[in-house]
């Protein structure tokens, strides 16, 4: 006989509460996914019963070490069979417990004249108002068991959701409140207007009779209640508390007021300046190329090529700033003497590109390697948005690991990264670029 016990503490709160709508949610590697997969075994005895559990794309659901994997090895002992191309699982007694996609608003009218006893979403933060309300309505069942709705959701401030679980939230924090969470209240809705209330009772007769109420909870998960997951994968915490403290904030404390905004990424303080960096370890100098020259009247973004080196231990050293508003040909020409001064001394430096997608900026950078013929010169594609791009260089600077040698260049640089993400951001991004590209130069070599 299978058995499967939820771990103590929130997760168990989640998988035993009676509410119509549970929501889990808080900060990241709390069990979330995982109780929400156990929480779709409960009814499989009911050949009737069926399950469905959404996210926001179908990609997400298979991708690595995501909700189709994880119910692999959790589904399997109950022999259940899987239909990887239908994403879904069937049960010896016929029930059936099906993963899907909703990317578009429009996917949830798929779901029309839908009959779903349990409908579950996997980071409700990420689906839209109207696609949780309408899908209120396909929450049916015909098979005896009684329609409810579980969800996991992070921290994110700027989205319905948000509001709808406010009385859970301390507004002026963000954080949950602790001994509001489990606690039940009900809400019925009238046109787009949620009204809330402590008891059924206090709902019911006060409003349109066809308006029944239904009950709510929202459960705190932090990354601590997992003990299970923190066995597995012992440097999760660490690599939880390596992130910028904007998403530490939000995934590790579970924060719903936070947001990008100046200051919170770099402080000048947590910043050493220093007369020169050691003669070890690796550099690279990255540029950051902008697409147009100043002229009166405009403010472009620069052209930046920032030297870093990172030590044995881990320190990492700003070792000089170079920014311009050039015509491409000037570009190019300062590119060229900088690399000879980055590899005067004998020192192998690396250069390393920042290249747009599409065929102009691959042009560009084989224009510029056939132009440094001779020198360790690639492009490197932009990932991601700027801001998920300068986290790790955000966290490293946090713990004190960043460090700037002085020169005429660092009044500019630190008024760009304090106010950063507001105003020009090109020396983030050269940073950023720097950091990412020591991670893949090899060691130096002496000439």
């Amino acid at each position: 006989m299978v058995e499967i016990r939820p771990q103590p503490g929130p997760q168990e709160t989640f998988l035993s509460t009676p509410a119509d709508i549970a929501i889990y949610g808080g900060g990241a590697f709390g069990g979330k996914t995982f109780g929400l997969l156990v929480e779709a075994l409960r009814h499989i005895g009911n050949p009737n019963f069926g399950a469905v559990i959404f996210r926001r794309t179908s990609k997400q659901i298979r991708q690595e070490g995501g909700m189709w994997d994880e119910s692999q090895w959790l589904y399997r002992p109950f022999g259940a069979v899987p239909r990887e191309q239908m994403m879904d699982w069937r049960f010896p007694s016929g029930a059936k417990i099906t993963f899907a996609g909703m990317e578009y608003e429009q996917d949830r009218f798929d779901w029309d004249g839908s009959q779903i006893p349990l409908i579950g979403f996997d980071q409700l933060e990420h689906f839209t108002r109207g696609q949780f309300f309408y899908m209120l309505s396909r929450n049916r069942s015909g098979c005896g068991v009684k329609p409810y709705i579980r969800a996991t959701c992070n921290p994110s401030p700027d989205v319905w959701l948000k509001s709808f679980i406010g009385w859970w939230i301390d507004e002026q924090t963000g954080y949950a409140i602790e001994d509001r969470s489990g606690k039940i209240r009900w809400f019925v809705r009238q046109g787009d207007e949620v009204i809330w209330a402590d008891s059924r009772e206090e709902l019911v007769g006060r409003h349109h009779p066809d308006d029944q109420p239904l009950s709510v909870t929202f459960i705190r998960a932090s990354p601590e209640d997992n003990k299970i997951g923190q066995e597995k994968d012992p440097g999760y915490m660490a690599k939880l508390r390596a992130m910028d403290r904007v998403e530490r904030e939000r995934l590790e404390r579970g924060n719903w007021n936070i947001r990008p905004a100046a200051g919170l990424y770099f402080q000048r303080s947590e910043i050493e300046v220093v007369d020169t960096a050691p003669a070890i370890g690796k550099a690279v100098r990255f540029w950051d190329l902008a697409a147009t020259e100043e002229r009166p009247g405009t403010d472009p973004d620069w052209t930046v090529g920032l030297k870093l080196r990172r030590t044995p231990i881990g320190l990492y050293y700003v070792e000089h700033i170079a920014r311009m508003r050039e015509r491409a040909n000037t570009v190019k020409t300062s590119i060229k003497n900088l690399a000879k001064q980055d590899n005067a001394n004998g020192e192998a430096v690396p250069i390393r590109l920042s290249q747009d997608p599409g065929q102009a900026g691959k042009s560009q950078i084989a224009d510029l390697v056939a132009f440094l013929a001779g020198f360790d010169i690639k492009g490197m594609a932009e990932t991601g948005d700027k801001v998920t791009r300068a986290g790790p260089a955000s966290a490293q600077c946090e713990a004190g690991n960043l460090k700037v040698v002085k020169g005429p260049w660092n009044d500019a640089f630190f008024n760009e990264i304090e106010n950063f993400p507001e105003g020009h951001d090109d020396q983030v991004d050269a940073l950023a670029g720097a950091m990412r590209a020591l991670s893949s130069v090899s060691e130096p070599r002496i000439r």
